[in-house]
């Protein structure tokens, strides 16, 4: 596919030539993604979807990503950014995670994985090991186990004195 179809679902002329040239390879596999779960490819979806994926699996925040879009010369509000990932999150793109309750990170990686969130430094990672559960408690009556969401909080250990 050419860089003109690729460019047919977006309007081109809000976007830079630099970021034309940094994005555009990855466009056409972007769009077909949100496609794919029902997700019309507008401008936005399609730039913020190719930050977001385009570098493997990773944890960011709403702001982290708007810092990250504003480097790569995209003009989008924050809310934009906080409406997208919410949207994406809602089409099983990304996976929600709020390790201390005051803020969210999301996931590009949506299986089923244990995190370590790291006190003291707002990052979200990986827990490399597999961890293995002997026994899930059974759901109460009626209900049934959506989702499952471990999360190990650490902290680094002081230095010895």
């Amino acid at each position: 596919m050419d860089v003109s179809a690729q460019m047919s679902f977006l309007d081109a002329a809000d976007l830079s030539p630099s970021t034309c040239d940094e994005i555009g390879e990855d466009r056409a596999v972007t769009s077909r993604r949100l496609r794919d779960v029902g997700l019309r490819p507008t401008r936005q979806r399609v730039l913020l979807g190719e930050l977001l994926f385009g570098q493997g699996d990773r944890h960011v925040t709403a702001e982290m990503l708007f810092a990250e879009a504003t480097a790569a010369n995209i003009q989008l509000s924050l809310a934009t950014v906080y409406n997208t990932l919410n949207q994406f999150t809602q089409a099983g793109l990304l996976r929600r995670i709020g390790p201390d309750g005051s803020r969210s990170f999301f996931d590009t990686n949506t299986t089923v994985h244990p995190h370590f969130y790291l006190h003291g430094e707002d990052r979200l990672i990986d827990v490399p090991e597999t961890l293995v559960l002997e026994q899930v408690p059974e759901p109460l009556a009626g209900h049934e186990i959506s989702r499952l969401d471990i999360i190990i909080h650490i902290r680094r250990k002081p230095a010895d004195i």
